[in-house]
């Protein structure tokens, strides 16, 4: 009743008001009250129906900033999903020339994956924090907390999960079998991320590679592409040499007219460039389809997508062409110290006739003197 009385109060003065100005409607002092709000129950029910709507609107903007909030949220940690996932460290080694896979395998049998294709030229081994027997109760494994480690037979190296103060004591166990150690140690890292959430097989990153599930045959697909980028890295600087030093030469002999390499050294380096480019192709089987790859498509898009970031081809590509630039320079280098010695033999038999000549001349002059004597 308050509220009328209120109301009643405004209508007599808005009256008042009509009354000291002629000038408006007279016919605003007889508007009747307005009709009191039809009701239904208690007078509680006519105070909610009378903020209904403020508060509908009000709950219905706090619920749409709620939600504003959440996407926000949630699209930031999509985003930031990729650094908040646990990286599994990948590092490749090349430290020989050579690896004995089978007196390796023998040492550390329990450690062995069994093969899961037919390739030879490389083993896998698993160290895992708990017994196998306890793995095989646990049924599928996971892969991340385990390390792993891939040995190839022409002398890489690719460690999973193993951190940087643990790398030393693999690498020993490597060292044990391998034979031309390398003076200086080749390296390279990479990184893996597991995402069960991952809507496709994979997806790569800057420096890493998002598998949706990493298994064992993951590890030996990156494991064969890591271990040839670090081998192909080790011959192609192998090369460079070679390049160098035929370049070296090359100078001199735009300054002096000659040099002075002989047929020995030339030998070294051409047997030196031949074995580096079958060591490639051979040894490491950089043009050899991985069988793993071969038969799921999953690795298949894993195997192709590593060679095209590390550049596997074209890589190869300019080693091919550094070899052939030092092949031109070996033949080069050949018909020179041919022509040299050819040159030398020629002086040699005019030497040997100019003496022929002497010593006939000399017995002719002796013979005539006797005569006339």
């Amino acid at each position: 009743m308050g509220r009328w009385r209120s109301a009643s109060f405004l209508l007599n003065r808005t009256a008042s008001i009509f009354k000291s100005r002629p000038s408006l409607h007279p016919k605003l002092l007889l508007l009747p009250p307005p009709p009191p709000p039809q009701t239904f129950g208690p007078s509680f029910f006519t105070l909610r129906r009378f903020t209904a709507i403020p508060s509908r609107v009000s709950v219905y903007s706090a619920e749409l900033d709620s939600g504003s909030h959440d996407f926000d949220l949630d699209y930031e940690l999509e985003a930031n999903e990729d650094e908040e996932t646990a990286k599994i460290p990948v590092k490749a080694y090349f430290l020989s020339t050579s690896i004995n896979l089978k007196s390796m395998q023998a040492e550390n049998l329990s450690d062995v994956i069994p093969p899961s294709s037919r390739s030879s030229n490389y083993i896998a081994l698993r160290y895992c924090d708990f017994p196998s027997e306890i793995s095989a109760l646990r049924g599928k494994e996971n892969v991340s907390h385990c390390r792993y480690m891939v040995v190839f037979q022409y002398g890489s190296a690719v460690l999973f999960n193993i951190e940087d103060h643990e790398v030393e004591n693999y690498l020993h166990i490597i060292r044990r079998h391998a034979s031309g150690l390398l003076p200086e140690m080749r390296r390279d890292d990479y990184a893996i991320k597991e995402k069960p959430l991952l809507d496709e097989d994979m997806r790569g990153g800057p420096d890493y590679l998002i598998l949706k599930t990493l298994d064992t045959d993951s590890i030996r697909i990156i494991g064969s592409v890591l271990g040839q980028s670090i081998a192909l890295d080790y011959f192609v600087s192998q090369v460079d040499g070679m390049v160098q030093e035929f370049a070296g030469i090359n100078r001199a002999l735009e300054k002096t007219g000659t040099f002075t390499m002989d047929r020995t050294k030339l030998l070294k380096l051409v047997g030196k460039a031949n074995s580096n480019l079958a060591d490639v192709i051979l040894k490491v089987g950089l043009f050899e389809r991985s069988e793993i790859a071969w038969r799921d498509a999953k690795y298949a898009q894993i195997y192709e997508y590593l060679r095209e970031e590390y550049e596997v081809a074209q890589r190869f590509g300019n080693l091919d062409f550094k070899l052939k630039f030092v092949e031109h320079n070996i033949h080069f280098l050949q018909e020179a110290i041919q022509n040299r010695r050819s040159d030398l033999l020629e002086w040699c038999i005019i030497f040997l006739l100019i003496l022929e000549n002497v010593i006939s001349v000399y017995e002719i002059v002796r013979d005539s003197g006797g005569a006339s004597l």
